[in-house]
């Protein structure tokens, strides 16, 4: 079952890292192995909430998403949209940027550093935007409760999150325009990061509205349907399950990609805090996206959904450390391995106290609830 569901993985992650290997030596393939890492760790709750629409739909339109998805979410958002990042931020076409990396790394990296200032400003407002909504929120299971406790009421207040990420984007460009001004820099590049971190936060903003429609779509498909059961079962007639249930599985279809898009945001932005290179970055998001499609099947086909519930919380606290810093890269060079390191430590520590929270509940006999064991994780840490 395991390997039915997982060979294909483990058959690209042997493919991806000897390629690495080739391509970079050691140390290319340590990138590739934590930047796989990252993009399953940070797409978790995206299989989570796949295999949980995924499990409603029929098997046709489950083939539907496993095939086609699969080129959308692998092909599309991990290796083609990073290309064009790069192609757009150092002016180039996606040819001329892929030759260059291939032909030329040394300019291309030139090229690439010259950009990331642009890269880090809309990367790091994306990945902010993801971090402070999900903080900001009040929810049932909190993981280190002294700090979501309080951040939960304080999301009460409209359109926070906004107001924080604009202030952040702010303080950023600004610092960094004194700074390239005391270093005899040109003033244009501090606006440049400017106007990149308010399209990473209008993007987010589109991403999330595209979302929430289709969300809305889908649950009133699901109401519609409901009710056309009931009114068959109380009158005795027929009602036709199959374009009802084709039109709700088609809003899911398009639900699911809207999703799929979003979460790949935070994977792709995330990994230029890692690394600059196209090659090293479509071979780990590659990688991890096969893991994350694998993992919703595997979801799906056992029905458990919510054994480790912290992990989304790991994956998220790893979200908002990639964004601060990706916005101190704007300036600063900071280690690609101590970054990536630094959210595989996250989602450990999450995955570390989803384990604890388990072991509790069972010692229980399956009581005491997400409060109970909530504050026992958090009189921990």
């Amino acid at each position: 079952m395991l390997l039915k569901t997982f060979g294909w993985s483990f058959a690209i992650t042997a493919l991806g890292l000897v390629a690495a290997l080739i391509y970079g030596g050691w140390e290319a393939l340590g990138v590739v192995a934590i930047l796989s890492v990252l993009e399953i760790s940070l797409s978790f709750d995206n299989a989570v909430v796949n295999a949980g629409i995924l499990k409603k739909m029929s098997a046709f339109w489950q083939k539907i998403f496993l095939t086609i998805g699969v080129l959308i979410a692998v092909f599309g958002m991990r290796l083609v949209f990073p290309v064009v990042i790069v192609a757009v931020t150092a002016k180039l076409g996606p040819i001329e940027a892929i030759d260059l990396s291939f032909n030329d790394p040394d300019r291309y990296k030139e090229l690439v550093t010259d950009a990331h200032p642009a890269i880090a400003s809309f990367g790091g407002m994306f990945l902010l935007m993801i971090f402070l909504d999900f903080i900001f929120e009040d929810r049932d299971i909190q993981w280190l409760r002294w700090i979501e406790r309080p951040l939960a009421k304080l999301g009460k207040v409209d359109m926070l999150s906004v107001c924080i990420a604009l202030i952040v984007l702010m303080v950023s460009s600004m610092t960094f325009a004194t700074q390239a001004h005391q270093h005899g820099g040109h003033a244009d590049k501090a606006e440049t990061v400017l106007l990149a971190g308010i399209a990473g936060l209008i993007t987010y903003l589109i991403v999330g509205g595209f979302s929430g429609y289709f969300e809305n779509k889908l649950e009133e498909e699901e109401e519609r349907e409901h009710e056309a059961e009931e009114e068959a079962k109380r009158t005795g007639t027929k009602v036709s399950a199959l374009v009802l249930s084709g039109k709700a599985a088609f809003f899911m279809f398009l639900y699911l990609e809207v999703l799929d898009a979003s979460f790949s945001f935070d994977g792709v932005i995330g990994a230029f805090a890692i690394t600059n290179e196209i090659v090293l970055m479509a071979l780990g998001l590659g990688i991890g996206a096969m893991y994350v499609r694998s993992l919703t099947v595997y979801l799906v086909r056992q029905g458990t959904l919510d054994d480790y519930v912290y992990l989304e919380h790991g994956a998220h606290y790893a979200i908002g450390a990639l964004a601060v810093i990706l916005l101190v890269t704007i300036q600063y060079e900071i280690n690609e391995i101590i970054t990536g390191l630094v959210g595989v430590v996250l989602i450990a520590w999450s995955f570390w106290s989803s384990v604890r929270r388990n072991k509790a509940l069972e010692a229980e006999g399956g009581g005491g609830g997400g409060d109970g064991s909530t504050s026992e994780v958090s009189a921990g840490v």
